[in-house]
């Protein structure tokens, strides 16, 4: 599946389109995957848009911290006394969206290598 050119993820923080949303603050939103890898999958994103992991600098120090102690936050409120954490970067590691973000995936065994 090829990189979208449209940001679906700006138009849920922007509240355009809905989602379940699951946490909420200034710099990040987190929601339900509408295609569960894991009986927990949720996708953590900054409300600024970075498109993909190459594109951080050292500015981006700060809300990428925030984006892993939020997953962290999440994965205690729902129970999960495992989890993995995924970051796709580019179309070739499977990043669909433009716009980087982190995919908390618990409820179940994990595999590895993951694939």
């Amino acid at each position: 599946m090829a990189m979208l050119d449209d940001n679906i993820f700006l138009k849920i923080i922007e509240k355009k389109i809905p989602a379940k949303i699951v946490y909420e603050d200034d710099q990040c939103l987190a929601f339900a995957d509408t295609n569960p890898q894991a009986p927990v999958h949720i996708l953590i994103i900054p409300r600024k848009v970075i498109r993909t992991h190459a594109d951080i600098t050292e500015a981006d120090e700060q809300i990428l911290g925030h984006l892993h102690i939020v997953a962290q936050k999440l994965a205690t409120k729902l129970n999960l006394d495992g989890y993995r954490l995924v970051l796709n970067c580019n179309e070739s590691a499977g990043q669909t969206v433009p716009h980087l973000h982190l995919h908390l995936l618990g409820g179940r065994d994990f595999a590895w290598p993951p694939g």
